[in-house]
Order: C-alpha cells, then sequence, then structure tokens
C-alpha cells in the first residue's frame, strides 16, 4: 500500500481532535485512514500478525544452546555434634544435535503460519476499504438525494401557492387545490425519509470508522467514472494471484505439511550433547566435623529413539494429513467462489457501464432543455415557475446521473475487491476522464 498524501494524513488528525456534534467534512482518503488506523478488525488482525512473527522468533530458541543454572544450600542441625551448612551449585549446558526434523519443521510451519495471518489482514483490509468506500459513496449520494427532495419539496410549496391564488381567482376548481396540497404532503415524507437515509448512512460510516456516535458526517466527493474495457480473464488471472484468500490457503498448505512432518519426527532419535558442572560443599563426619570443597564436570552426547508410543505418533499424523486435505478442499472451495464473485462483479460493472451511457443521454436533453427555458425566463417570455419546472427536471436527471455513477463506482470497487487489488482501493481517487 502506498502512502497517502501528507496533507489528507494531517486532515484526519485536525478531524479527530475536533469530533464533536459539529458538522464534520470527511473524503474518502481521510476515511480510509481512519479505517487503517481505529478500526477494530483490522488492528485484531494486526496482533495477530505481531504474535505470529514473535512465534517465529519462539520457534528459533531450540536451534540455540540451553544454560542452566541451579544453586542449593541447606542447614543441619541436630544430626551432628555440630551444626554444619552446606552449598552446592550446578551448571547445565544442552545443545541439540538432531531432533528428527522437529526443530526445522516448526520453524518452517510458524513462517507460514505468519504468511497465513498476513494474508488474513490484507483480507480484512480489502473488505473494510471496501465498505468504507461503500459507506461514504452511499452518504454522497444520499446527501444528494436530499438536495433534490428539498428543492422538489420547495417547488410544491410555490406550484401550491400559485395554484391557491388561481382559485381565489376563480381559475380553478378547489379539487386542484386539494390535489396540490396531497402531492406537498407526499413531497414532504420524501424529503423526510431522504432525510432519515443521510442519518442511517452516518451512522454506518460511524460504526466502521470507531467515531464518537454524536459526529454528524458531511460526505465529500465526486462520483468520477472511467470508460474502459475489462477483461474478465485477465482480472481472474489477477484475483488467483492476489487475492488474499488463495495465498492464505497455498500458506496453509505448507503450513499442514510441515505439522506432517512435526507429528513424525515423535518416532525419530533424538541427538544432543551436554555438559555438566558441580561444585558442593562436602561434610565428613569424625571426632571434629570438617567441611571440603567438592567439583567436577560431565561432558556426554545423549542418544534416544523412541521405540513404541501406544501409536500416538500414528494418530498425530493421521490428524495432521485430515488437515492438509480439509486446507486442499478449502482452497478448492475459494477458488470456486472468487470465479463466482468476480463474474458477478464483472456483469455488475457492464451493467453499470450501459446505465451510464442512457444517463447521459438524458441528461443532455435535460440540460439543454433547463438552458433553453432560463433564457426565455431572463426575456420574461415564461414564468418562475415554468423556470421552476425546468429546473426540477433537470435535477432529477442530474441525480439519475449520479445515480448510475454511484452503481458504477460501487460496482468497480466489488471488481477491484474480487481481484484482489487493495493498493487500488486504499489509494486516493485519481482525476477520472469522467466525471458528474
Amino acid at each position: 500500500m502506498k502512502k497517502v498524501w501528507p496533507l489528507a494524513i494531517l486532515t484526519v488528525f485536525l478531524f479527530v481532535t475536533y469530533t464533536k456534534a459539529e458538522e464534520v467534512s470527511l473524503s474518502l482518503d481521510e476515511a480510509l485512514v481512519i479505517a487503517l488506523r481505529d478500526n477494530r478488525d483490522i488492528l485484531l488482525k494486526a496482533g495477530d500478525l505481531k504474535k505470529a512473527k514473535v512465534k517465529i522468533a519462539e520457534s528459533h530458541a531450540d536451534l540455540f544452546p540451553a544454560l542452566t543454572f541451579t544453586g542449593n544450600w541447606t542447614h543441619t542441625r541436630g544430626y551432628y555434634s555440630k551444626d554444619i551448612s552446606q552449598t552446592s551449585s550446578q551448571i547445565d549446558l544442552k545443545q541439540n544435535l538432531y531432533t528428527g526434523g522437529k526443530t526445522f519443521n516448526t520453524i518452517k510451519y510458524n513462517g507460514y503460519k505468519f504468511e497465513v495471518t498476513k494474508a488474513l489482514l490484507d483480507k480484512v483490509k480489502i473488505e473494510t476499504a471496501l465498505n468504507v468506500k461503500k459507506g461514504l459513496f452511499t452518504l454522497l449520494l444520499a446527501q444528494d438525494f436530499t438536495k433534490l427532495n428539498k428543492l422538489m419539496f420547495d417547488n410544491g410549496k410555490e406550484q401550491l401557492r400559485f395554484i391557491k391564488e388561481r382559485y381565489k381567482a376563480g381559475e380553478v376548481s378547489e379539487s386542484e387545490v386539494l390535489r396540490a396540497e396531497s402531492s406537498l404532503n407526499d413531497l414532504s415524507q420524501v424529503y423526510e425519509s431522504s432525510l432519515n437515509q443521510v442519518s442511517l448512512a452516518q451512522a454506518v460510516l460511524i460504526n466502521l470508522l470507531y467515531l464518537d456516535k454524536d459526529v454528524n458526517i458531511k460526505a465529500v466527493g465526486e462520483f468520477n467514472y472511467e470508460s474502459r474495457e475489462i477483461a474478465f480473464d485477465e482480472g481472474l488471472l489477477k484475483a488467483l494471484e492476489e487475492r488474499p484468500e488463495i495465498r492464505q490457503h497455498t500458506a496453509q498448505l505448507k503450513a499442514d505439511k510441515s505439522s506432517i512432518e512435526i507429528a513424525k519426527s515423535d518416532t525419530r532419535p533424538n541427538i544432543y550433547a551436554s555438559w555438566d558442572y558441580y561444585s558442593r560443599s562436602h561434610a565428613v563426619t569424625t571426632t571434629v566435623n570438617t567441611r571440603n570443597w567438592n567439583d567436577y564436570n560431565i561432558l556426554g552426547v545423549t542418544f534416544s529413539w523412541p521405540i513404541f508410543d501406544g501409536w500416538r505418533t500414528k494418530a498425530k499424523v493421521e490428524q495432521a494429513v485430515i488437515d492438509l486435505r480439509q486446507t486442499q478442499l478449502l482452497k478448492e472451495k475459494a477458488i470456486k467462489d472468487i470465479i463466482l464473485e468476480l463474474k458477478d462483479a464483472y456483469l455488475g460493472l457492464k451493467d453499470a457501464i450501459a446505465m451510464i451511457k442512457s444517463s447521459q443521454s438524458d441528461y443532455k436533453v435535460y440540460y439543454d432543455n433547463y438552458q433553453s427555458v432560463s433564457e426565455k425566463y431572463k426575456r420574461g417570455e415564461l414564468s418562475f415557475l415554468d423556470k421552476s419546472n425546468a429546473e426540477i427536471k433537470y435535477e432529477v436527471s442530474r441525480f439519475n446521473q449520479n445515480q448510475a455513477a454511484y452503481d458504477y463506482t460501487i460496482a468497480k470497487a466489488n471488481f477491484e475487491k474480487a481481484t484482489g487489488q487493495e493498493a487500488v482501493v486504499w489509494l486516493p481517487i485519481a482525476k477520472a476522464t469522467g466525471g458528474i
């Protein structure tokens, strides 16, 4: 993952410092930085990764000699004619020469488990980034939808006022007024519903970023899109290489093979060299108690080979083989699931691109119409209400285009996640070739 711009990091710092109930603007870059730093799922997996790294260091300990010192002091009272104190000390030095392959396979096993843990962390990062991206753009779309509904609600109030004036002048019936009032009530309910959608989208984003519940987030950004062809086969190859699930199961397979060798090592010989040094005071019981020092050392090589353990090792090996087969099945299942997920994301992305092209045509029509009506309004040829109606149609077409761009943004994020493109989802959004 590349570094995020320093300005974004500074903005995030200031944002977290002043997390009050006031409105706070938040871009995608800043949201991703906060998620990477504060999301509990990521922090938990990062802790697991640190433990896995320390586990590797622990497994290397058996490669080094073990040194043990033992000291002892005793005081004998009432047994001899004179109370006697005795001291003893012992130093043991042991170096494993051969452990049946257990030490080296344990190191390899913990190394592979580290790779498994790293893949799980990458998976959580990608999923969290995807959820943050969806959450922020959902909030951005909800804000735009609220803006549109507010405009339509204001237009409805103007329509009602205009119809009431015509009713007073006897130009329309009372039923027209009642229909306008009913329409205004419907617009009011839709507007209130859009406000609730904004609150819900804010709550989802606050939960993802672990922010204070009273923070009022305002999403900042644009719906950008790129008109380019997506190759499914290329995406599939990338997914099979970069998806954390594939890396996880590949490393787990290697770990399971090492686990089999670890289990087999229990029936193999063990050889170690040792050096023991002893020093103690020695009590001599004669007519007069005396005390002499006695020290010596022992150097030796020990060879041991377990002959029969009640088939315990055989059972351990069988369990390890079963674990290996299960991991193979899980990897095959993961590949099938990834292919299906990628196919679904690919088709969703193609549909989104088609919807963008369709919405662009409508947008141009209503935009040109609004420009024409605005010019006529300036010349006094049309009323303000005519201009307002044209603006509503234009804003609806603009929102529909934003909706299509939102669908594309989410579909593209899903496709990137399906291909395992961690770097893409964590990078700031670059300027696109098209925009709304």
